[in-house]
């Protein structure tokens, strides 16, 4: 492979994703081809850029492998790229909610006068 291709390629993977994944595509198709494929084996793996990234990489990897060793290096790295620009676009994550237990109060005691 050449290295000059290496970008391009992840790019198009996280591209291809991220379409597929999150964006409603031209005339909603992409949003029809989600809410049709449902709660299948199909619409689960549309709901899930990571799982999705690794079946758009692997013909990415055949075509710009030059040899065998090189695709299924390729494969992993395209998609773990296409993940890590994810998460980049999708900024920090949350902070982690706020929880605070206020000590209990003393027993009250009973005088007797």
């Amino acid at each position: 492979m050449d290295y000059q291709w290496f970008i391009p390629g992840a790019l198009a993977v996280w591209r291809i994703t991220h379409l597929l994944a999150k964006e409603d595509g031209p005339f909603n198709w992409i949003f029809a081809l989600r809410k049709k494929a449902g709660d299948s084996m199909w619409g689960r793996l549309l709901d899930c850029p990571a799982c999705l990234s690794v079946w758009i990489s692997a013909p990415f990897a055949v075509w710009l492998g030059h040899s065998w060793e090189a695709c299924f290096l390729l494969w992993p790295a395209f998609s773990a790229t296409a993940i890590l620009l994810e998460r980049w676009m999708d900024g920090p994550p949350a902070p982690p909610a706020q929880y605070w237990e206020e000590p209990p109060e003393p027993p009250a005691t009973h005088h007797e006068p």
